[in-house]
């Protein structure tokens, strides 16, 4: 995992050389605002989105602690721009006015690794050669379930690593290198829109997570390869099986069908004949919303799955791929899906329409994943929020002494 100084400099591209020049014109006119503004936090997610635990971090600050100086990072063409604008001061992600406020401020938030003007300049910066050090709150995208060796100590430079369940915590505070008081565990901060909400029991989201190896390879697949892999030949088959349309029908339900964001390359590759189920592109989807409203959910490995636990939510697995996605996206952690999982694993087709006709008839046996829902969060309330603001100043007041 320790690669050398010249092979991490190969992330950066010819098409970040404009970012750099950027981040040079923003060094005096950061060092003038740090003094004027010397309290500055800088929020974002993935710089066109404000849906994640960046934007309700931000909201909540906005809220409840609006002497906080705090400006949030987003592409004013983003279609949730004036969402997030309303709340409070943006800058233009990726601007020269970024680069100041990302030099200038006191803390960096983000729901991102990536949570910089420039990914790779930032990189390079923070982690290779340790010359800018803001103060960096991981909100994280979603609980981790599985090791993910690029947030690992040597990759990062957090300040905080937030989680959002006791397991998890356990397990990136024994596994992931960082000293002690960086890991916190909070709850996430999306989680104070879950709480207390009731579902729509007619509404099932299916949402397959992405695929690293497909990721990678975006555009240069061509329909023939991609109608090759096991992804879409799964996913397919089952948007087309009458048998799911008839199971719809048969309880009166309806579904939306939406993949990840690093798979909207391949959105146009699935559709459906059937008036009860909908393909939503990832854009147009408010998966936010999505989630709290569904009463049931389909998903293979995404850790959307945790946020819908978390409201105790019925849910199935379906995993038709389980050596291909461990060998080529991310490997086993601490949470083994028969074990610890909160609804039943299939490998099959057959399989995850019999778990669906019993999870829609109401099959008492979840009882067992409610039982595991509570061992996983052993914190489950709307005050998710307040719990990382308490942590960040209680970091920023530990790196003062």
């Amino acid at each position: 995992m320790n690669e050398s100084f010249w092979a991490k400099l190969k992330m950066v591209k010819g098409r970040d050389l404009c970012s750099f020049f950027l981040f040079l014109l923003a060094i005096l006119p950061a060092a003038v605002l740090k003094r004027i503004r010397p309290g500055l936090w800088l929020i974002c997610e993935q710089g066109t989105e404000a849906r994640d635990n960046g934007y309700w971090f931000f909201r909540y600050l906005r809220t409840e602690h609006p002497a906080v100086d705090a400006v949030y990072a987003i592409d004013r063409n983003s279609p949730e721009y004036q969402k997030v604008a309303s709340l409070g001061p943006t800058v233009q992600q990726g601007s020269l006015k970024h680069w100041i406020y990302y030099l200038a401020c006191r803390v960096n938030v983000s729901s991102m690794k990536q949570g910089k003007p420039n990914a790779a300049i930032g990189y390079l910066l923070e982690v290779l050669l340790g010359i800018v050090n803001p103060c960096f709150v991981f909100l994280q995208h979603g609980i981790i379930k599985d090791d993910i060796p690029s947030l690992h100590k040597e990759k990062c430079a957090f300040s905080l690593f937030i989680c959002g369940a006791e397991p998890e915590y356990d397990y990136v505070k024994s596994t992931f290198g960082y000293e002690e008081g960086v890991v916190c565990y909070t709850g996430l901060a999306r989680f104070d829109g879950l709480y207390g909400i009731k579902a729509d029991t007619d509404l099932v989201l299916i949402v397959p997570t992405w695929r690293m190896y497909l990721h990678r390879k975006g555009d240069a697949l061509s329909a023939e390869e991609f109608q090759k892999t096991a992804y879409y030949k799964a996913w397919s088959s089952l948007l087309a099986d009458g048998r799911l349309d008839a199971l719809l029908a048969k309880y009166g339900k309806r579904a939306v069908f939406c993949l990840h964001r690093n798979m909207e390359a391949f959105e146009g590759y699935f559709a459906s004949s059937s008036e009860r189920i909908r393909v939503v592109p990832w854009q147009q989807a408010d998966i936010g919303s999505l989630l709290r409203n569904a009463g049931h959910m389909i998903t293979d490995y995404s850790s959307v799955a945790m946020d819908f636990a978390y409201m105790k939510k019925p849910l199935a697995y379906y995993q038709f791929d389980q050596e291909e996605f461990r060998a080529g996206h991310l490997p086993t952690g601490y949470f083994d899906y028969q074990r610890d999982g909160f609804g039943p694993v299939c490998t099959g087709e057959d399989a995850l329409l019999q778990a669906l006709e019993k999870i829609f008839a109401g099959d008492t046996s979840g009882e067992e994943y409610l039982r595991r829902i509570d061992s996983f969060y052993t914190i489950r309330d709307d005050q998710n929020c307040r719990r990382i603001y308490d942590a960040a100043c209680e970091m920023l007041k530990k790196q003062r002494r």
